[in-house]
């Protein structure tokens, strides 16, 4: 009697959500945890462990031996010849290592990709293969010849099948393999549509366990949220290797690729990269696309300096600072985090005294397409928006790094001296930062410690006439 419990309750169907994972009690027509319709689908709960079932041992395929006698050889990192995904990848891509790119639609993944399995086939000395199950051979054909990305060991197929997959893996033989993208590829044999969770789990786990048993170096193409995340479960990512996010705006020429986790490197670095008419290239010195070249000093801008990942970019901001208004004024911005704005706006009111902002539209952005989000940008917001409202030009080599607090007080922040390097190396002479980072200062650049926005606001205004007399 107990058996037979046992064994109804062990085949008694459950249900799961094909789109995010959730395990209602039973069937509903719409996924409570993600809200998608119609993705809850019915499948059978296996007997856990614990319930009766043994695992016995068996020998191992390999037996186990002290570190120190295990070569590090096979590991080495191959570089892909494309200079910043090198960087960000920490020297290449490992042999049996898998990758996961995810991105926005039309950001430029494949084409990143496609000129990587180019540079690979052409200097690695093994295959890559490319296998599409987005678009034919003859579409990625033509993008690759746009691209100049034509070599013999570079193999293209088009395939939705995990099985016809290994398959061209058996034939080819490569040491890269690109799939574009994984919730295309269907494992047969496992329960829902492509792209579901249980068939992106099931088609990463068997990708990942080639790459491992073959090395074959292995890149992922992933797709994105509406919140920016991967798609698919959270498991697709402790899977995987490496997680890097490529980044963009479809109306900028700049992208970035971010490293998110990198089990062979620094998890925090980012690549830079030009998106053209001839492909995608790399930036290794991008920061000259975020200024703007004046004859003559213009009110309403300020320079600083961010940190994207370990890079640090000199970067403009720029705030116009338009009529009084009746009812609420916009506050408009592009590139910079709208809350903060808010903030700087508020302190810069209360604090200073000099500006009323209250009934006046604020509009700022960067230069360039990058997005600040980090607080060290903050006063250079306060000067660029004080500086239109004024209609004080700040001083053409002035930089300004520092947080904004409530109460007006310029707060510290991290890498000071190796933002402060970057800005000397562009020849800017003057930088105002926060107390204390005066000894993080390298030669050839004028420290100006501020304590607070009021103090800011002089020595800005001091540097600007001292310029100004330099001019004269």
């Amino acid at each position: 009697m107990t058996s037979s419990r046992t064994a109804a309750k062990a085949a008694r169907p459950a249900y799961v959500c094909d789109a995010c994972g959730h395990q209602p009690p039973k069937w509903l027509g719409r996924c409570p945890e993600c809200g998608e319709w119609g993705s809850v689908i019915e499948s059978t709960v296996s007997t856990p462990l614990g319930a009766g079932r043994v695992v016995s041992s068996r020998l191992p395929s390999e037996p186990a031996r002290p570190i120190a006698q295990i070569s590090a050889a096979p590991a080495k990192a191959v570089p892909t010849n494309v200079g910043e995904l090198d960087r960000v990848l920490g020297g290449g891509l490992v042999p049996g290592a898998v990758v996961l790119l995810a991105g926005e639609p039309g950001v430029g993944k494949s084409t990143l990709l496609l000129d990587v399995a180019q540079q690979w086939a052409a200097g690695a000395g093994t295959p890559s293969l490319v296998v599409s199950g987005e678009e034919s051979v003859s579409q990625v054909r033509l993008r690759a010849e746009r691209l100049g990305a034509l070599h013999d060991k570079l193999y293209l197929a088009s395939e939705s099948d995990l099985s016809a997959v290994l398959g061209h893996l058996d034939a080819v033989k490569p040491g890269l393999l690109i799939v574009d993208s994984v919730q295309t590829i269907s494992a047969p044999g496992t329960e829902g549509v492509s792209g579901g969770v249980t068939q992106v789990r099931a088609v990463t786990a068997a990708l990942v366990g080639v790459a491992k048993e073959r090395g074959i170096a292995t890149v992922l193409v992933g797709h994105v949220t509406k919140d920016g995340q991967v798609a698919g479960p959270r498991v697709l990512e402790h899977l995987v290797d490496v997680v890097l996010h490529f980044e963009g705006d479809k109306h900028s020429s700049l992208r970035l690729v971010r490293g998110v986790k990198n089990r062979y490197g620094a998890a925090d670095e980012v690549g830079c990269f030009e998106m053209n008419e001839n492909g995608i290239t790399s930036l290794p010195d991008p920061s000259g696309l975020f200024l703007t070249r004046y004859n003559e000093p213009v009110p309403g801008t300020c320079v600083t300096v961010a940190m994207e990942g370990r890079r640090a970019l000199v970067t403009e901001v720029q705030a116009l600072i338009g009529a009084e208004v009746q009812g609420s004024p916009r506050r408009t911005v592009s590139g910079l985090d709208s809350a903060r704005l808010a903030m700087v706006l508020a302190v810069l009111e209360r604090r200073t005294k000099q500006l009323k902002l209250y009934n006046r539209e604020v509009f700022a952005a960067t230069v360039g397409g990058i997005r600040l989000i980090e607080p060290s940008a903050d006063l250079a917001m306060a000067l660029a928006v004080a500086s239109g409202g004024l209609d004080l030009a700040m001083a053409p080599q002035l930089v300004a790094i520092g947080e904004v607090g409530l109460t007006g007080e310029i707060r510290r922040v991290g890498a000071v001296g190796r933002r402060l390097a970057e800005a000397a190396r562009l020849g800017f002479k003057v930088a105002l930062v926060p107390p204390g980072c005066a000894p993080e200062a390298p030669r050839g650049i004028e420290v100006i410690e501020v304590s607070d926005l009021r103090s800011a606001l002089q020595s800005a205004a001091r540097a600007s006439a001292a310029a100004g007399g330099d001019r004269r």
